[in-house]
């Protein structure tokens, strides 16, 4: 095998008259060739994908995929899905850093939250928690009642259309909500809830409780697994990224341009901290290792099964590599997604598997979905 990953292009008929779309293979590319065979192991039998980016410089490390008719690019770059509770990190960095909340505030949560005939469901945990151990924990009810507190907030923002404005700002700022213009082909946006799209779909008016679904990655909002990922490299370099670009020694200023996000520099902390804590006591307990890794699991709600995602990076200081593991009808974040990244952070920090991590892999290739 060569540093110089060549995937055939693949001439895969599919039902809509197109074609399975491969990845580029004009010149070397940033792949890790060992990254990348693991995650196409890894996404056997199951339809998904896995992201792996340097956040120092943006070189997409694996872009493994998988689907019925076989590996095809898109399914990363080209098909949004509701992020679930993952983007609740970029929900936490854009309340910080507009002082809806602070680092301890507390909001109860008795498994779920109930608005008229509509109830949410949280899992159990303790009650109150704080910013920190909501991340840690995923709850459902604190990130939709301060994300609602935010876009009803009369005293902040004029209207309504104002308030989901400056927080579509901020989510943009993060690469979320259009294509970042990455080198493949058949890059896909997403959907960010907009007070035009908003005032449209919603005739007879909304508010926060209308759209609170969005405080925890479902209803009016969608990313691929890539954006995601880049997601994760904002958090780890605390505030800025490079586009993400899988072409080595590109020199296309796009791909060389250091981007800052909107958000408040001193709000990363506690929310690096939330996501260092769910791998040590919180829903990610099952990638803890003997370095440090900052997580969020995902479980996404959908007909059927639901969807299993993770975002993460390691180590917690001067980071090395961002993650996204999205796999559709694969259950909990914490049983399939987390597992499956925490395999290629380890593969990537430490050049091998041990033999307890080899085991884990063989038992995930076998699941079948």
């Amino acid at each position: 095998m060569t540093n110089r990953y060549i995937l055939t292009i693949a001439g895969l008929l599919l039902a809509a008259n197109t074609f399975s779309q491969a990845l580029p293979t004009d010149g070397p590319l940033t792949l890790r060739p060992v990254l990348q065979q693991l995650g196409e192991r890894l996404l056997k039998h199951k339809t998904g994908s896995i992201v792996a980016i340097n956040p120092a410089n943006g070189e997409i490390l694996c872009l493994a995929t998988n689907t019925p008719q076989g590996s095809d690019v898109r399914q990363a770059i080209g098909k949004p899905n509701a992020p679930g509770s993952t983007f609740k990190t970029a929900q936490a960095l854009t309340l910080l850093s507009e002082g809806i909340i602070t680092p301890s505030t507390t909001v109860e949560c008795h498994s779920g939250i109930t608005d008229g005939a509509i109830k949410v469901g949280c899992h159990q945990h303790r009650s109150p928690l704080d910013l920190k151990e909501a991340l840690a924990q995923s709850c459902n009810t604190w990130f939709l009642t301060t994300f609602a507190s935010m876009i009803n907030d009369d005293f902040m923002y004029a209207s309504r259309d104002e308030a989901i404005t400056t927080w579509r700002s901020y989510m943009q700022s993060m690469g979320l909500g259009g294509p970042m213009h990455i080198d493949i082909p058949g890059e896909q946006g997403g959907l960010l809830a907009g007070a035009d799209y908003l005032n449209r779909r919603y005739k007879d008016g909304w508010d926060g409780k209308t759209i609170w679904w969005a405080g925890m990655g479902q209803g009016d909002v969608t990313c691929t697994p890539l954006q995601l990922c880049n997601l994760a490299v904002t958090i780890a370099n605390r505030g800025w990224f490079f586009v993400p670009h899988i072409h080595k020694d590109t020199q296309n200023q796009r791909y060389l341009t250091k981007r800052q996000t909107k958000v408040a520099l001193e709000t990363y902390a506690p929310v690096v901290e939330g996501m260092r804590l769910a791998v040590e006591h919180g829903t990610a307990t099952s990638i803890k290792a003997s370095y440090p890794i900052c997580g969020k699991t995902g479980t996404i709600e959908n007909p059927g099964e639901d969807h299993s995602a993770f975002i993460g990076f390691a180590p917690m200081k001067e980071p090395k590599i961002a993650v996204c593991v999205y796999i559709e009808h694969g259950g909990f974040g914490a049983d399939l997604a987390a597992p499956i990244a925490g395999l290629i952070i380890e593969s990537y920090l430490k050049g091998k598997l041990s033999s307890k991590s080899e085991t884990i892999a063989t038992r995930l290739e076998k699941k079948a979905l």
